[in-house]
């Protein structure tokens, strides 16, 4: 809720649309900066997935909302606050780094081992604000590595299952440093939707070895596609 208020933000120019809720927002903001870097036994965004205490992306998600709230303290003219949660971000984008680094990737939860990895994608928030909050590359270094994960229909969500979700492919990609590594992640996707037996609405939900859907089909989720669209309309420089 807290980055994409911070986007929307953003496009507006002006933070009209949260002044209302500020005060909620602070509340959800401290408990992020209380309870974010090391999320208890909890879903996450991918609940099929079912409960993961020390989720890494979750991590990020959270230190990427603290992020965005400060974003938005910055718009409002709220500089201390600005100063303050900015800083609080990167200090734990830094602790998160150091914690979860396992070689020459990111695992999949605190501890889970160097065997583990799944897909960073609530990073990206960090490349479309230009906000630099992930230190040492660990964005480039996710990216090198996924595409050593890649199978025939996309890249797996993570090291436990060979199905994915392509609207957080397409978030992933967007955070590549060139367009045509870009191109070799959106290029299984666009294998996935031509060639799929599975005959619905494009499913989000999908096997990456077989082409078929494992659920879902037809949701608004599919608009995750257009981030890198989105991207090159908030910062069209060369990517």
């Amino acid at each position: 809720m807290l980055t994409l208020a911070a986007e929307i933000c953003k496009l507006d120019g002006n933070t009209a649309y949260v002044d209302p809720y500020w005060d909620m927002m602070t509340i959800w903001v401290d408990y992020l900066v209380e309870n974010g870097l090391h999320p208890a036994n909890q879903l996450c965004t991918d609940d099929f997935a079912g409960h993961w205490a020390g989720n890494c992306n979750l991590a990020i998600k959270a230190i990427m909302g603290i992020a965005g709230y400060a974003e938005m303290a910055k718009m409002k003219g709220k500089d201390d606050v600005y100063q303050k949660y900015n800083a609080k971000a990167k200090e734990m984008a830094a602790a998160w780094e150091k914690e979860t680094k396992v070689g020459d990737h990111y695992e999949l939860a605190y501890g889970a081992g160097k065997d583990t990895w799944s897909q960073k994608y609530n990073m990206v928030w960090d490349k479309l604000w230009n906000t630099g909050i992930i230190p040492n590359d660990a964005m480039q270094t996710e990216i090198k590595y996924y595409l050593t994960k890649q199978n025939t229909y996309g890249l797996p969500l993570d090291c436990r299952k060979d199905y994915t979700k392509s609207d957080w492919i397409m978030w992933t990609a967007a955070m590549a440093p060139d367009a045509d590594t870009f191109k070799k992640f959106v290029s299984p996707v666009y294998k996935y939707i031509n060639e799929t037996q599975s005959r619905v609405p494009i499913s989000d939900w999908s096997d990456t070895k077989t082409g078929y859907m494992t659920g879902f089909k037809a949701r608004s989720v599919i608009g995750g596609y257009w981030f890198r669209v989105l991207m090159d309309k908030v910062n069209p420089a060369p990517r």
